[in-house]
């Protein structure tokens, strides 16, 4: 039991305690002189006492919530500042009586610490919720607090004791502490009046700032000097007494993290404290309580120096901000205990039941984290606007403080920006922060900017976990304000996160994890690759004729992908699966994974080296033959290059770990393919020698391409030294029963192993490949089923499992095969927007003879010319052109074309019978442009001469091989222009990606160096972004993983610009983007549209890119004369003038996208 002051009187009020007595007063009604959240905390105390609450609230705060939460609310300080209408004290007194109030409450700031309100409070009968004017006068003023601490023997800081009459003793009281000096507001808190002089030439400007701002927080403009002591921590007390002289501490909170000498996190108990220094300032802080003989709540505050040696800095004689944690550990509610002190009870009376200074037993550890509308990263300041979205976070050991925070509230400049306390309290400190960090990451607030990133870099570091921080800390960890991504890489992974959410957002479906199957390595892993190594490639190729078995090359990793998305599926998805492959798919011919259109689509849209994935794949596949599409001529291009390209790109490919190459050219042209298969046979990697198949052996009236056409090129193909005769049906045209006509022949007239390529567009894929392998096929290719069927190749088990228990069975494992193909389940969906939306099988492939790959990509492509509609009529029209020039093979590059011409013929309403009239002025799309030149090669039965002096114009057509014409590709001169441009070593890879890709390479060098290397990236963040709250880790190098949440995408700025919120690794960083949409629709409004009546004005032929301007204003052209190129689906167009003038004005740049018909120039 405490032992009271003055036992007399002690005893008297416990006897008379069940009636009325002199020190007991029920309170009916308790007004609050204050506003926002501490406000609300009081009324909630009083209205679970039992007590009516009276708000009073400025004209600026009537839309406030705080007012609402009391019974009964009126306005103060009309005519007056926002900040002076709760100042009013003799208006705030006279509302008290007319209202019949018992006591007023004065919260934090404002008349909390104004020792005239108090007695104004007093005189009128009022009980004032807080120590009396007597005792405010003596520790609420800083000066007078530090002689009550003299008194007592409690150390404070060397300083002059007195307040500065004027600039002159400013500068002697300054020089007698020494600097740094602190210059302090006698009657201030929070930080107001408050600032720190490090030089003598500072100290007047300091001096006068402080002064202004104290008198007009406190209408007291009082400053003393003391000196400032460097990197301490502040350390208080809080304390409670009753009105009969007993006094307890509620042990101490660590306030050192300040920004501005504002408390910005506090917590409870000062982990850095040891027990001895913890005894030593609570006992001090009771001295100093009791030797004013202090009633109702108080903090005494100190600063405790790197020694351990503590100083009494000055009381706060109220409540405070982070009263909150030390109730969280002690489980005393303050409030309620500051109402009842007033009211007359004792500490250890039952209501308030603190027996003792033993009885208080905190518990665990408590944070406190303010919430505010302020902008960390525009120096705190502070944001003012109306909440558009509010939403806080809950949970075990989370409280929330509100005040001024609710969807659509409006934030004033007038006010403290605070909005919302939050408090955690857990068993240990780090769980304490960890549950805070979760609170923050589950605060959304939109409409104002507030400091959540900076609190969680607080939490984050490493010094606040371990509570070393001093009142410096801030000052002295800028990165803290940093919210821009640390380092390039992280910069360059979250503009292009940013990017993707803002600009190019596409709503993220939920996928499933792709699981690599287990397995284990054999002691001697060997296939194929062993056999090639050991042995050349004429004894495989022998080993294959020999074999009974069928054999299987698995697509996947590219015709598959090719076929069904687009080309798009990447590295880091083919690599995980990879090691797998060589182990449950060990019995494989060959893997399919290099070459045709993945060369370039991995430079052009998936920022990657094709040369990278080479070795990469080759390294995790050591035992399966890999094998790539060479283009004959056209290497992995679309146009012919020099004979030193082809030599050089097979020579660097064989090193790189291709081991079948697999050449066709795209018209049968044997020419076409002499080159590289004379490198790949002086290489000693194996030559498979394709056919292209098209037309149908079956069909008697089809002569052009007949069976006898087909054997008689085997034949010289196996002349030419290939060691696999392949067969390119890239159509998917082979029926069943033709395959096992073809191959039987081809069987009986070559002595070589046959390869058989097909697609399953028609749905009878598995069976042509049944009947090849009755007719004796050698090798076959398949996809796991995941990843066959419709435009991919038939299903790899299907095939499997249709010849058990037969001559033709094969040693693949079933169930092996199937963890393969499970794993490609998974990853499909993630690619899912390439998908071509062809659901089923169509037999329409055999009257088109439209490629697989081609088919699944036309309709994307027709729609981006906006000729969706007309889809039926491209399918139509393409075997309409293919009539046009002859029946002729189409594969890449020739099926390009052919598509192109279909494409073109419909936009320009062409027919066979009108274009040679219709089309004479007109520029015809490139690629049909290089077929018929020659450049191509030559077709079977020649060119039609009439089209083709229609579409060359005045061009003359070459009959030769184009390599020929071409001059050798200086490389040297390649590789030192890479070198001197992009700092790049400039071997051979990349320069043959130059020499082949020459705009492409530097597009993707310049983007690894604006944009960065994404290679690693998981390929759901690549293609989507992530979705607000979801967090990744994303690789963005060997050893270098950064976990990023997307946090918040705010609203669009007034120039256009997003703020995109992260958190990497748990810390807040910020980017800004651009935002494109909002952009186009404003300049959607000024695009300006071409009269098709007016020929002088040009408009775009087709939607697309403009590559080139070709012309100035002023300049004169010519009729037809090229003005611009503009390039839609790798097809380039030359934009005409219609007539001859001078260029009046061009409407477009160079890069710009424009709308079919938007107009381009104007012709004077």
């Amino acid at each position: 039991m405490f032992v009271a002051i003055n036992p007399e009187k002690a005893i008297n009020a416990q006897i008379e305690s069940e009636g009325e007595c002199f020190f007991m007063k029920k309170f009916k009604r308790v007004l609050v002189a204050n506003r926002g959240e501490i406000a609300i905390r009081v009324f909630r105390a009083c209205k679970e006492l039992g007590i009516r609450t009276v708000a009073i609230y400025s004209a600026e705060d009537k839309e406030a919530l705080f007012r609402t939460m009391a019974d009964e609310s009126y306005q103060v300080g009309a005519g007056k500042s926002p900040i002076d209408a709760y100042l009013g004290i003799a208006e705030i007194i006279e509302l008290a009586i007319a209202k019949g109030v018992d006591a007023i409450h004065p919260g934090y700031g404002f008349l909390a610490e104004n020792e005239q309100f108090a007695y104004e409070c007093e005189k009128a009968g009022i009980e004032f919720i807080g120590p009396d004017h007597i005792m405010m006068n003596q520790m609420g003023d800083k000066i007078k607090s530090k002689l009550v601490a003299h008194s007592v023997g409690v150390p404070t800081i060397p300083g002059v004791e007195e307040a500065i009459q004027s600039e002159e003793d400013a500068k002697r009281f300054a020089d007698s502490c020494g600097y740094p000096v602190m210059l302090k507001a006698a009657a201030g808190g929070g930080g107001r009046g408050m600032r720190i002089v490090h030089k003598p030439e500072d100290l007047i400007a300091e001096f006068n700032s402080a002064t202004n701002e104290a008198k007009k927080a406190f209408g007291n403009g009082d400053i003393f000097i003391e000196k400032y002591l460097e990197c301490p921590k502040h350390i208080e007390i809080q304390v409670m007494g009753d009105k009969y002289g007993n006094i307890v501490h509620l042990y101490e909170r660590d306030c050192s993290i300040q920004r501005r000498h504002q408390k910005v996190i506090e917590f409870t108990p000062a982990i850095a404290l040891t027990e001895e220094q913890r005894t030593a300032i609570c006992n001090d802080a009771i001295k100093l309580a009791k030797a004013v003989n202090y009633r109702n709540a108080g903090t005494l505050e100190f600063l405790v120096d790197k020694h351990g040696n503590h100083y009494f800095i000055e009381m706060n004689p109220r409540i405070q901000v982070e009263h909150t944690i030390t109730e969280m550990t002690t489980g005393i509610d303050l409030v309620q205990t500051q109402i009842l002190v007033a009211e007359g009870y004792r500490l250890d009376s039952p209501e308030i039941n603190i027996k003792s200074q033993e009885d208080i037993k905190p518990q665990g550890y408590a944070i406190q984290c303010r919430i505010t509308t302020e902008d960390p990263a525009n120096n705190f300041a502070p944001d003012t606007g109306k909440i558009a979205v509010y939403h806080t976070s809950s949970g075990f050991g989370v409280r929330l403080d509100g005040g001024n925070g609710f969807a659509g509230a409006t934030i004033t400049p007038y006010y403290d920006s605070l909005l919302v306390k939050a408090i955690t309290h857990a068993r240990t400190f780090e769980d304490t922060i960890d549950k805070m960090i979760r609170v923050l990451q589950e605060t959304k607030i939109t409409g104002v900017k507030t400091n959540i990133s900076f609190i969680l870099n607080v939490l984050n570091h490493k010094d606040f976990r371990e509570g070393k921080c001093d009142t410096s800390f801030i000052a002295e960890h800028p990165e803290l304000l940093t919210f821009a991504p640390k380092g390039n890489k992280e910069q360059k992974l979250l503009n292009f996160l940013g990017n993707k959410v803002v600009n190019e957002y596409t709503p993220k479906p939920k996928f499933n994890v792709p699981i690599v199957p287990k397995f284990e390595v054999p002691e001697n892993l060997e296939g194929t690759k062993q056999i090639l190594d050991k042995h050349g490639p004429e004894y495989l190729s022998k080993w294959v004729y020999d074999q009974k078995a069928l054999l299987f090359t698995e697509t996947s990793m590219r015709d598959a992908q090719q076929s069904l998305i687009a080309t798009r599926v990447r590295t880091v998805d083919m690599e995980r699966i990879a090691p797998a492959v060589s182990v449950l798919a060990k019995d494989l011919f060959s893997m399919e994974m290099w070459g045709g259109a993945t060369f370039d689509v991995a430079y052009r849209f998936l920022k990657e080296d094709p040369w990278e994935r080479l070795a990469t794949l080759r390294e995790k596949m050591p035992n399966i033959l890999t094998q790539m599409l060479f283009r004959g001529a056209n290497a992995v291009g679309y146009k012919n290059y020099p004979d030193n390209v082809i030599r050089n790109f097979i020579s660097v490919a064989a090193d790189a770990g291709i081991d079948v190459f697999r050449v066709f050219d795209s018209l049968n042209w044997l020419q076409g393919m002499e080159v590289a298969l004379d490198e790949v046979l002086k290489q000693g990697k194996v030559a498979e020698a394709c056919m292209c198949y098209t037309g149908d052996i079956l069909d008697e009236s089809r002569t052009k391409y007949s069976l006898q056409y087909y054997i008689n090129m085997a034949k010289e193909l196996e002349k030419r030294g290939a060691h696999i005769i392949a067969i390119k049906d890239m159509s998917g045209l082979l029926k069943p029963a033709a395959a096992y006509k073809l191959i039987k022949e081809l069987k009986n007239n070559v002595g070589l192993p046959i390869h058989l390529h097909t697609h399953d567009t028609s749905g009878n894929g598995v069976a042509s490949l049944l009947m090849a392998a009755q007719a004796g096929v050698d090798i076959v290719d398949t996809a796991v089923n995941s990843m066959a069927g419709l435009t991919s190749q038939p299903a790899l088990s299907s095939v499997v499992a249709a010849i058990q228990r037969t001559e033709r069975e094969s040693s693949i494992n079933l169930d092996d095969i199937q963890k393969i193909s499970n794993y490609w389940e998974d990853v499909r969906p993630v690619y899912g927007q390439f998908e071509s939306g062809l659901k089923a099988g169509t037999t329409e492939i055999y009257k088109y003879e439209i490629p697989g790959g081609q088919y699944s990509n036309l309709k994307p492509q027709v729609e981006s010319f906006g000729l969706g509609q007309q889809f039926e009529d491209v399918k139509a029209m393409y075997k309409t052109v293919n009539d046009m020039l002859g029946d002729i093979v189409k594969v890449t590059p020739s099926s390009k074309a052919v598509g192109d011409m279909a494409i073109f013929m419909v936009q320009n309403d062409l027919t066979p019978e009108n274009i040679y009239e219709k089309a004479k002025d007109i520029d015809f799309p490139d690629s049909i442009v290089a077929y018929f030149e020659g450049m191509m090669g030559q077709p079977e039965g020649g060119f039609p001469e009439k089209l083709q002096k229609l579409v060359l114009k005045d061009k003359q057509p070459i009959t030769c091989r184009p390599g020929e014409l071409l001059p050798d590709e200086d490389f040297d001169k390649i590789k030192a222009y890479l070198r001197e441009t992009y700092g790049i070593e400039g071997n051979d890879q990349e320069a043959l990606s130059y020499a082949l890709y020459p705009k492409v390479f530097e597009d993707y060098q310049k983007g690894l160096k604006k944009e960065g290397n994404f290679r690693f990236m998981g390929s759901d963040t690549f293609f989507y972004g992530l979705r607000v709250g979801e967090t990744s880790d994303i690789k963005i190098a060997e050893g270098k993983i950064l976990t990023v949440k997307l946090i918040e995408v705010k609203e669009l700025d007034e120039e256009g610009f997003r703020e995109v919120v992260f958190e990497v690794n748990g810390n807040r960083r910020t980017v800004s983007i651009k935002d494109q949409g909002a952009k186009a629709q404003a300049a959607a409004a000024s695009v300006v549209m071409a009269d098709p009546d007016n020929e002088k004005e040009i408009g775009a032929n087709i939607p697309g890119t403009i590559l080139k301007v070709l012309v100035k204003e002023g300049e004169k052209v010519e009729a037809n004369q090229p003005i611009a190129v503009i390039e839609a689906m790798k097809m380039e167009t030359n934009i005409l003038a219609p007539v001859s003038g001078e260029i009046d004005k061009i409407y477009v740049n160079d890069a710009q996208q424009v709308k079919s018909g938007e107009l381009i120039a104007t012709l004077k």
